[in-house]
């Protein structure tokens, strides 16, 4: 089995602010992973990423809220993306 691309968005939040995501299915977990999913979601305003999950090969699933990195645990896409659009929420609450 290839890698499959479940999902590439690019979604303008404001004039200044999108969020962008790439979702694939892959044969075999990404290092340090433990599912068989790629990922990056993206929130970036004015050129920098306030938000960010993804897992990098040999960090596992973790994201990124302002310059504090942490673990994530994956359990589904679904429950992933309602966890980003979360975050997301809550940057936008603060700005």
């Amino acid at each position: 089995m290839k890698a499959v691309l479940l999902t590439r968005d690019r979604i303008a939040l404001g004039p200044d602010s999108f969020v962008a995501s790439v979702l694939w299915h892959v044969p075999l977990p990404v290092l340090g992973s433990l599912h068989q999913y790629k990922y990056s979601l993206a929130y970036v305003v004015r050129g920098i990423c306030e938000v960010r999950y993804d897992n990098e090969r040999g960090k596992g699933d973790h994201r990124h809220i302002g310059h504090i990195e942490s673990p994530y645990t994956f359990t589904t896409i679904e429950q992933l993306i309602a966890d980003f659009w979360s975050d997301v929420k809550g940057w936008r609450e603060r700005e």
